[in-house]
């Protein structure tokens, strides 16, 4: 097999930590927990992507990005040892196989590219991290794979992204969960390497002489409290991207049963400015969103609204997503002085005898974009949703998904997108 194109550096200070601290409780699995506590799960992903691009904004001439790659995600997660002091180990293996590409067709985000231009043949990854726990707290260092507000989990593309660093997580109070971290790198989703951590502004990567603006440090602090039986949250953040940008997060969610209905509430605002040595310049941005939905057996309906205030559009790490509402597959809606809303209907076909089949439409309209060119940006998205999952025979657990986009506007470039993706997880401890 041919070497990936950037060898990762899985040996790196927190890893080998992890290696040097894990192993006597590896000699030692006899004890009960580390090894009958653990699991592993190996998913296969098939992955077509496939953008249309028109009416060309920015300096990005290519008309078209279209791949075919398959990918291998790894989990492990062991158990703790005996005693007070508990030690574990996570682990996660990253393998990506090109199958169809070309230099034209680039930067999809499933595969790498190399210094000629062209998609590589595979990129694969190891990581892993050792995690401790007291009570119930538990602080693991190395490899991340998190879920965060300020720093959402985006597992949108054939691999998903990983992050090198610490965090703590402690759910001593009942309904009270705080978290707390210091991130110092990351694996992006095409990429075997650790790269310094980035920053987006809106929709648009921060560049500077054509390189991203870049930090190694990235700390968090937040908590999530539920009450009401789980039924209402509330939570409080705040994220630094060192010298690029600072952040607080405000979240409220409420679910409530009213008859054969279930209403449903997320609402969230960000406050963002700049950070340190202001390597992005000045920054001012406030964003505010609010996704209500209604449930009634199979049918689901969806109303959203979301506003951005300040100067400038969201900012968030290179290259995530977010939990904004109406941040969608292909448009964010999250420039500045953007408001936008949402519509959709979701459908579950197990009401008509089809269980695992699943079925959604959405669209969305934003304006009022400030676009520092003399005009009133506009733009609007609609987006198909289609899945399945075989609930029965050889085949039971794989899961198919295609998605279908049209999205439009007057200041950014059209885009027309398709995606088949298949996912099949083998349970293997």
């Amino acid at each position: 097999m041919k070497q990936s194109i950037r060898a990762p550096r899985v040996l790196r200070a927190p890893l080998a930590l992890a290696v040097a601290l894990t192993l006597p409780s590896t000699l030692m699995a006899a004890e009960a927990g580390f090894l009958e506590d653990s699991s592993a799960t190996l998913t296969a992903r098939n992955y077509y992507f496939s953008r249309d691009f028109s009416d060309l904004v920015g300096p990005n001439k290519q008309s078209k990005a279209e791949e075919w790659a398959q990918g291998f995600i790894l989990n492990f997660k062991s158990g703790y040892t005996q005693g007070p002091v508990g030690f574990g180990v996570d682990a996660v293996g990253l393998l990506g196989l090109k199958l169809d590409s070309s230099p034209d067709r680039i930067n999809t985000g499933l595969l790498p590219v190399t210094d000629e231009g062209k998609a590589a043949d595979e990129y694969s990854r190891l990581g892993a991290a050792v995690k401790v726990r007291v009570s119930k707290t538990e602080l693991k260092v190395g490899e991340q794979q998190l879920v965060l507000p300020v720093l959402f989990f985006g597992d949108i593309r054939l691999l998903p992204p990983t992050y090198q660093g610490a965090s703590l997580v402690s759910n001593e109070i009942a309904g009270l969960t705080l978290q707390a971290g210091q991130l110092r790198s990351t694996s992006l989703r095409n990429e075997a390497g650790d790269e310094a951590l980035g920053a987006m502004v809106g929709f648009v990567p921060r560049r500077q002489a054509g390189q991203l603006i870049t930090t190694d440090r990235f700390n968090y602090g937040g908590s999530d409290y539920a009450f009401n039986a789980n039924r209402t949250s509330v939570g409080a953040w705040y994220a630094q991207l060192e010298d690029l940008y600072n952040q607080r997060y405000f979240s409220l969610k409420h679910s409530e049963p009213v008859g054969d209905w279930v209403l449903g509430a997320s609402l969230g605002y960000f406050d963002s400015t700049e950070d340190g040595e202001q390597l992005l310049g000045k920054l001012d941005n406030q964003a505010a969103f609010s996704l209500l939905s209604a449930k009634y057996g199979a049918h689901t309906f969806y109303l959203g609204y979301q506003a951005m205030f300040g100067d400038d559009g969201l900012p968030r790490v290179f290259a995530n997503v977010s939990p904004l509402g109406n941040e969608v597959p292909t448009f964010t809606f999250d420039s500045a002085d953007e408001r936008s809303w949402q519509v959709r209907y979701d459908y579950d076909f197990a009401a008509l005898g089809v269980p695992g089949l699943v079925a959604g439409v959405r669209y969305l309209t934003g304006d009022n974009v400030d676009t520092g060119r003399g005009f009133e940006g506009k733009e609007w998205e609609r987006d198909l949703d289609l899945g399945y999952v075989v609930q029965s025979g050889s085949l039971k657990g794989l899961g198919v998904k295609v998605r279908n986009v049209t999205a439009r506007s007057n200041y950014r470039s059209d885009v027309d997108e398709n995606r088949l993706i298949f996912n099949y997880t083998w349970n293997l401890l």
